[in-house]
């Protein structure tokens, strides 16, 4: 990644966040390498905190995207943290799902767009985090899958869920049941990944190429688009058009909007 014109604005101790103005990027990571990256509730903690802290002020930040992966060589995130998971009791167990379940969430409502950026292990806890994205770009060696029945728990990360909206409920059953993994080009013809790279190099170059493109159009309709999608995500068409109706003409009152149509009546590329 680029690190011209980048100022780290945070302190963590299992994340790297740096934001690169020059490319407009917040670049995320998980950084527990020789644990491949495994979440244990410390790191899901911060990466709460992090959303939580960011959300707020993000559109006025000149950021206008997200691109989070996992450091070193061997994966992005392989997976909850197992020795921490066997001592749990179950009131322990409840609060860290609850806190998974609520990075999720953080990541669908956040209002700049998030690209996984995927490489190596994504499993359990791992591909969880990276199905919170806006969508996911992978590497060829990527692995994907819900492991969980192998030790004799569910996804609890928010996997029993978003899995079968994206990939289908008989897929999804399929391979919760089984625990099996799921390659790199299996998750691209299934859906769950949108773009395979050969490896974590071009990845990166490409995450960073589509957000450029992005910059380009309004940040309050792409915050607006993700919103309005994500909210009509579990109704019928019907109530989804109530919502998209509104914020349609929410939009009408904002400088962006009013930018936009006066270049594209001027022949000219707006500023937005």
């Amino acid at each position: 990644m680029s690190n011209s014109g980048a100022v780290s604005k945070h302190s963590y101790k299992n994340l790297n966040v740096v934001e690169s103005r020059e490319d407009k990027i917040i670049y995320l990571s998980v950084n527990r390498p020789d644990k491949l990256n495994a979440l244990n509730h410390d790191v899901l903690k911060e990466l709460k905190d992090f959303f939580l802290a960011a959300r707020e002020s993000i559109l006025d930040s000149g950021m206008r995207g997200v691109i989070f992966f996992g450091e070193g060589p061997k994966a992005f995130i392989a997976g909850a943290d197992i020795a921490q998971l066997a001592t749990l009791p179950p009131e322990s167990a409840y609060e860290m799902s609850k806190t998974g379940q609520e990075v999720t969430l953080l990541m669908e409502e956040f209002p700049l767009p998030i690209i996984a950026t995927v490489h190596g292990f994504a499993l359990g806890g791992g591909c969880e985090m990276a199905m919170g994205a806006d969508f996911i770009y992978a590497t060829e060696d990527a692995i994907f899958g819900q492991p969980e029945v192998k030790l004799g728990l569910i996804p609890g990360f928010g996997g029993s869920q978003r899995l079968a909206k994206l990939i289908g409920r008989g897929r999804a059953r399929e391979l919760m049941y089984t625990g099996a993994n799921l390659s790199a080009k299996e998750a691209l013809a299934y859906g769950l990944v949108t773009k395979l790279f050969k490896n974590k190099e071009e990845m990166m170059a490409g995450a960073k190429m589509v957000i450029s493109m992005m910059a380009k159009n309004s940040r309050q309709a792409i915050a607006e688009a993700k919103k309005v999608m994500n909210l009509g995500n579990d109704l019928t068409v019907k109530d989804g058009l109530k919502i998209e109706v509104s914020s349609f003409s929410k939009l009408f009152q904002t400088e962006e909007m009013k930018e936009g149509t006066n270049a594209f009546m001027q022949k000219r590329k707006a500023n937005f």
